[in-house]
């Protein structure tokens, strides 16, 4: 059996899926590959699923009804294998279940579901999270898709034409990050000037966090006009992240963040954790498209 599923279009757009986190590992237009190599010496995924929570927890621990469980930065889904439920040339839908592992460290009844489809020049996500349990579940969602920096020539420096670019203008400061990933309430500044962010490897200390953002979509562009761009559906947070020295460039969007420095309570508080009702099923979607260079 096959831990991979590849879907293709008439055109040659095609992605592959890993089942071990329904994680994409390939995205091709017109032969070239747009998802990063997971090469170890900088970063070992291309682009993970975060679930249930996203970012840091203090003490790498959540609280729960009083009890504290165990909680890797991210959240386990992006670590456990998916099955396929539904399979077609163009699209492929993976799912997650609870199960008594996923229950030492989050104690609720959940499904996951990422249905993934490909269209000419695009790479299209279909989330639903259902708490099949009957106790309200607090939940988090987010998508870490990393991409080659360069991708269209140029240079990866400060003035090497890469630039991301955003539906609107947003505010041009970050929280900071401080020990373990916990988010601080101080705020650094960014060099972002209205709705463009000039790319330099330097400002990269940390994941450049927009919180409430008011975009909606954000484009890696590259200096020959062309572009990778993310749209995202019911995210209302966006990051931009890579490592200094790292050839790849993340655009992320997350329903929720790492916890605050000065957090201490339950699960259910923690800020931006989503609580769904017993029975109910919310739907989140994110679409990664390739944009040509303007004449």
């Amino acid at each position: 059996m096959s831990d991979t599923a590849t879907i293709t279009t008439a055109d040659g757009t095609a992605a592959v899926l890993a089942l071990h986190g329904a994680e994409p590992v390939s995205w091709t237009v017109s032969g070239r590959e747009y998802l990063w190599s997971a090469d170890p010496a900088h970063w070992n995924r291309h682009a993970p699923w975060l679930f249930p929570v996203v970012g840091a927890s203090a003490g790498g621990r959540v609280r729960v009804a009083g009890e504290t469980y165990p909680m890797a930065q991210h959240g386990f889904a992006r670590d456990l294998p998916f099955r396929v439920t539904a399979q077609a040339p163009d699209a492929v839908t993976l799912r997650l279940t609870d199960d008594s592992e996923t229950r030492a460290r989050y104690p609720f009844a959940f499904t996951l579901d990422v249905t993934a489809r490909v269209t000419p020049g695009c790479l299209a996500f279909a989330i639903a999270v259902e708490n099949s349990g009957d106790t309200a579940l607090p939940y988090a969602l987010g998508f870490h898709p990393a991409f080659p920096w360069p991708f269209a020539g140029g240079e990866r420096r400060a003035g090497g034409g890469y630039e991301v670019a955003f539906e609107h203008a947003e505010r041009p400061v970050a929280p900071q990050v401080g020990e373990g990933g916990l988010l601080l309430r101080d705020e650094q500044p960014l060099p972002l000037a209205g709705a463009t962010l000039p790319l330099d490897p330097s400002i990269f200390t940390e994941a450049l966090v927009f919180l409430n953002a008011r975009s909606r979509w954000m484009r890696f562009a590259g200096p020959d006009g062309s572009a990778i761009r993310l749209d995202a559906m019911d995210f209302p947070h966006l990051a931009i992240w890579t490592k200094p020295t790292a050839p790849f460039l993340s655009l992320e969007c997350w329903t929720g963040h790492a916890d605050w420095a000065d957090f201490a309570g339950d699960l259910a508080t923690r800020d931006s954790q989503r609580l769904l009702a017993p029975g109910a099923k919310a739907h989140h979607g994110v679409t990664l498209t390739v944009e040509e260079p303007q004449p």
